[in-house]
């Protein structure tokens, strides 16, 4: 099922000795726009902390009471690598989080969890497996971990002018998948919102920013529209990848 964003920040997060805290972000992969981590408002418990939760922790969700539980403890959760309030998650920073639950890496791989279509199939965290980094493994620099919450009110231009701006996210709850992009027209279109997948950005300026999509204005002013009100159901989406002529294409979501 897809579902906000918006709408999951401030589910409380729990451990199974206790509360986290409530979830105020979400972290994702800005090449696979999957969400690989939700942050955890911990001011009170761990003061200048920034705590970090991949979802490969998270056991059923309590969606009506707006609840994530996970299978960590709050000793466990204490005892991760620390990271500042403000730093971002550097691909260092993730090397030695996944070496301390002993997590297989998610960038090697072919699937959206490297080895596995999503976190459910990921080698239960904290297992007597433990993970063994090797020399050979990709190295990446470049900091690709962004946040969602960031990333609201980004200026979207189409082909041949603006278009709104970014409002919101959809994510598939099983994946983690960021499915779409909610943009918000009113500035051209009144009270009016539209889904752009990833897959049809262009390009997206970090520092500026600012998305291009390589759309026209028009086909995005004749389009669906998004009602946030609805549930968001798979008709709605055949609908609109058919009005804009794009093949249909969901695997590994």
């Amino acid at each position: 099922m897809l579902r906000s964003i918006n709408e999951l920040k401030g589910y409380i997060i729990s451990a199974s000795d206790g509360e986290i805290g409530p979830c105020m972000d979400f972290l994702f992969d800005d090449r696979t726009w999957v969400v690989r981590y939700m942050v955890a408002r911990v001011s009170k418990w761990l003061p200048g902390r920034k705590v970090i939760i991949s979802p490969v922790f998270l056991d059923e969700p309590d969606w009506t009471g707006k609840r994530m539980p996970v299978y960590l403890t709050r000793k466990q959760i204490k005892e991760s690598p620390p990271l500042d309030e403000h730093a971002p998650v550097s691909r260092q920073y993730e090397m030695s989080y996944h070496q301390t639950y002993a997590l297989p890496l998610y960038w090697v791989g072919n699937q959206l969890w490297g080895a596995y279509p999503d976190p459910s199939g990921v080698v239960h965290p904290m297992s007597d497996t433990p993970v063994v980094m090797t020399a050979d493994e990709p190295e990446v620099k470049e900091v690709h971990i962004r946040s969602s919450s960031e990333m609201v009110g980004y200026h979207i231009s189409a082909t041949d002018g603006d278009l709104g701006h970014v409002d919101d996210f959809l994510v598939d709850d099983v994946t983690w998948a960021l499915r779409y992009l909610v943009v918000d027209t009113r500035n051209w279109l009144p009270g009016r919102k539209v889904l752009l997948p990833p897959q049809w950005l262009k390009s997206v300026q970090w520092v500026d920013r600012k998305v291009q999509v390589d759309l026209d204005a028009t086909s995005i002013k004749n389009c669906p529209e998004y009602d946030a009100t609805q549930p968001f159901k798979r008709s709605h989406e055949i609908n609109l990848y058919e009005h804009y002529a794009r093949d249909r294409d969901w695997k590994g979501h």
